[in-house]
């Protein structure tokens, strides 16, 4: 495990790691120094116009993430002012005019658009749920944005008090389905909707860390940090309504780049920041999802924070299960009983099951193949000592390695983290690989993984031949003409009774919001369900969802959905909030017995009252937990409906209230009100772990004051907890004379404590010398007074002669 961690390097409660991605197979004669670089994320593609001499035209060269060359032609139009990537993988090119340029991977330009005739000072290229959007800052200090680019509507932003020319920075925030402008201008901080310019201050910022000159937003755009003319970085929400931290950095010049390096779910902000000129060789970096791209003219690296799961395997003297399995394994490789020594350790903890679950895990957060091998063979090794063990999330990751391993080869060029695969769907996957005209691979993978072929081979396939044939002699005709539109060609087609033939021709419409109705239409529901889902645009997925629930029967319907599993899931969503109905008979449809006790209980968690009401709806959970074969559920849920009985009985006869309190809590509010034999029998009949219902009750009689209760209730038996809690807590409700009663009984080991609690120093002085215990005795005379000289030379000989011995 050693060489593993080799690479780690711990900052804050995490360790970070360096893994080389590619050499780069680009040789580019100047580097990266004066280019401007755009990057796509999900490890998709990098381009970069050259300059190479004030005098001569810049080149716009298209490489692979590994540095293949795609394309290269002299740019022959205005200055550019910012390079940025489509959700798409569309190359826009923003000048200095206000026009922007789209190219495809391929270089061939296919459209433009312009942002307003107005001198662009800067540009960013943003996602949004919308699309991928450009902002502009204009000579005249105004910003201009559009949300979405295949649906263009251009929004001009309010005036910025005080701001001539640009901002010392800003970003794109998008929130709440909105998108905004936080921008500094000088010390100021302002955030600019569609109607409105406030003033805003970053929580918790010194008031000394000067004027705000970079900024950064996560890749989720959930975080923010800003850095600070004196070298001050804060983090925070992008809603400026909380702060992670501050440091000060010690560097007053303004980074390069500051890119934010978080997993996704990992609790500690962490940004990377790199200074112009500190490295020999110039580098980008490229935010991703969980972690940073970095990007030099040799080669390219990802930063990112280790998975958890790889630092408990990994980490050294690790005793997590994952860790024990991968070394029982590999001492049973070598024929070594230490073997069965370490699976013998995992039983006895009853961890096997997790063992195998971390190494399953932890194979998918790897790039090395032959550490996933080690950490598969593992898992597979431990899955033999189980019998219930179901094997679905080993064959899965099995085969989403292989696929990863197979786009992550450099001459495709596409660096995957399992993280990211998972976030992009297998889908948008075969998309790009399509797109990029990888069509034996995509192929392939649709084969192996058992695609639908309406989903996979098929569609690979019309694509190809759209590409190979029909598109290729439509494009001829049609190329970039203005105002040409291939659904309204579609359409035409269709017209004219060729069905399929408009089909290919929708391939090659941008707009999803022009395919899908013209879909439907052609009565191709499914399809156009399938283009909704590709799309990324809930409202067309919702809209396609409701034309399909008003034109097929109930259990088509269902069907259907079933087969698109986004599109299942936003309807389950929306019935969630507006069909409770619904939802049960899809559940029921699908014999989904887990989901359906699910949500029995949670329809039964939403009324305390009528009780039987939520009784016969928790024991429709359990009767639906026991066919799923989920009996810990089921035994949960039994439990849940004990309790509701005896709140309600006790409800009924007391008055107490306890009505929809967890179990602890209602222990808590018996003993609170003196019900002390009603809490025992809890304890008893829900087998409360003894030191938990001990610290309760003791808790509970000493802030009632209830001293000779409390006596009595330390004499039932041997606590649990032991007797030092209850000298703790009698001096913590000041009563040092309760506190001296159980003095005696404290343990050994815990007498010297106990003593001092209650200012016995003769006594703790006795218990530390009989211990011979010389930091016990130290402990004693760091209590000790002037007044005290013969307990002190009594303690300091016994000091002397322990040492001696």
């Amino acid at each position: 495990m050693a060489f593993i961690t080799a690479n780690w390097n711990p900052l804050g409660e995490a360790f970070y790691r360096k893994t080389e991605l590619y050499e780069m197979s680009w040789n580019l004669r100047d580097g990266l120094r004066d280019s401007l670089v755009a990057a796509a994320p999900y490890g998709a593609l990098l381009r970069e116009p050259h300059r190479r001499s004030p005098s001569s035209r810049p080149q716009l060269e298209i490489y692979s993430a590994s540095g293949v060359a795609i394309a290269s032609f002299p740019w022959k139009s205005g200055p550019v002012v910012q390079l940025g990537w489509t959700v798409s993988d569309e190359l826009l090119c923003v000048q200095e005019d206000g026009s922007v340029l789209i190219y495809d991977l391929f270089g061939s330009f296919k459209r433009h658009f312009s942002m307003g005739q107005s001198q662009v000072l800067e540009a960013k290229v943003f996602h949004s749920p919308y699309g991928t959007g450009v902002a502009i800052v204009t000579g005249s200090s105004r910003f201009t944005l559009a949300t979405n680019i295949d649906e263009l509507k251009l929004r001009r932003l309010p005036e910025v008090p005080g701001l001539q020319g640009k901002p010392s920075c800003w970003v794109v925030l998008t929130q709440d389905r909105q998108t905004k402008v936080l921008l500094s201008n000088g010390p100021e901080l302002f955030i600019l909707d569609n109607t409105s310019c406030t003033a805003v201050c970053p929580p918790g910022l010194s008031p000394q860390a000067g004027n705000i000159v970079h900024m950064s937003v996560s890749f989720s755009y959930k975080y923010l940090a800003l850095f600070t003319d004196t070298g001050h970085l804060w983090t925070g929400s992008s809603h400026l309504q909380e702060k992670l931290s501050e440091v000060d950095t010690k560097k007053t010049t303004t980074p390069k780049q500051m890119i934010w390096c978080r997993r996704p779910k990992s609790q500690q902000p962490s940004v990377v920041l790199m200074w112009d000129r500190l490295l020999l060789d110039p580098c980008v970096l490229v935010g991703e999802l969980d972690g940073v791209r970095i990007v030099s003219s040799t080669n390219q690296e990802l930063l990112q924070e280790v998975p958890l799961v790889c630092q408990d395997i990994f980490k050294i003297a690790s005793m997590a299960p994952g860790a024990l399995l991968l070394e029982a394994h590999r001492e049973y490789e070598k024929s070594s009983q230490k073997a069965d020594e370490y699976l013998r350790e995992i039983k006895e903890q009853s961890m096997l099951g997790e063992a195998v679950r971390q190494c399953v895990e932890a194979a998918g957060h790897e790039y090395d193949t032959n550490t996933q091998k080690s950490l598969l063979r593992a898992a597979s090794f431990g899955k033999c000592f189980l019998t219930d063990f179901s094997p679905d999330q080993f064959v899965t990751t099995c085969r989403e390695l292989r696929v990863l391993n197979a786009v992550r080869e450099s001459s495709v060029g596409l660096p995957l983290t399992h993280t990211q695969f998972k976030q992009m769907t297998l889908q948008v996957l075969i998309d790009r690989l399509v797109y990029r005209q990888f069509y034996p691979l995509a192929i392939e993978i649709c084969r192996y993984l058992k695609i639908p072929d309406y989903q996979g081979v098929s569609r690979v396939l019309k694509h190809w031949a759209s590409y190979e044939a029909i598109a290729r002699a439509v494009c001829v005709k049609v190329g970039d003409s203005p105002g040409v539109s291939y659904s309204h060609i579609a359409a035409k087609a269709y017209e004219c009774g060729r069905t399929e033939l408009a089909i290919k021709l929708l391939d090659f419409e941008a707009r999803s919001g022009e395919q899908v109705p013209l879909l439907l239409k052609m009565k191709r529901s499914q399809l156009a369900l399938s283009k909704a889902v590709e799309s990324g645009d809930t409202d067309l997925v919702y809209t396609v969802v409701s034309y399909l629930k008003n034109e097929m029967n109930r259990g088509d319907f269902f069907m259907t959905l079933r087969n698109q599993p986004v599109a299942l899931s936003l309807y389950r969503q929306f019935c969630k909030l507006q069909e409770q109905d619904t939802l049960k008979d899809l559940y029921n449809q699908d014999d989904d017995h887990q989901e359906l006790a699910n949500y029995y209980v949670m329809s039964g968690s939403e009324m305390i009252d009528p009780t039987h009401l939520r009784l016969s709806l928790l024991q429709s959970a359990v009767d639906e937990y026991n066919k799923a074969k989920n009996e810990f559920a089921a035994k949960a849920t039994e439990d849940e409906m004990r309790l509701l009985r005896f709140q309600r009985k006790l409800d009924d006869e007391k008055g107490a209230g306890l009505l929809g309190l967890s179990l602890q809590a209602t222990i808590e509010a018996l003993l609170a009100l003196g019900l002390h034999k009603q809490a025992e029998q809890l304890y008893r009949d829900f087998k409360v772990p003894d030191k938990r219902y001990w610290w309760l009750k003791l808790k509970s009689l000493a802030e009632k004051e209830e001293w000779e209760e409390l006596e009595k209730f330390s004499k039932s038996k041997k606590s649990p907890i032991g007797y030092l809690a209850f000298v703790e807590v009698c001096i913590k409700c000041n009563n040092k004379y309760e506190a001296k009663k159980y003095v005696s009984k404290v343990a050994p080991e815990q007498k010297v404590k106990a003593h001092l609690a209650v200012s016995d120093l003769e006594g703790a002085a006795d218990a530390a010398i009989e211990r011979r215990n010389e930091s016990e005795m130290a402990a004693v005379l760091s209590r000790c007074s002037a007044s005290d000289r013969l307990l002190i030379d009594r303690l300091n000989r016994a000091r002397t002669t322990a040492t001696k011995k």
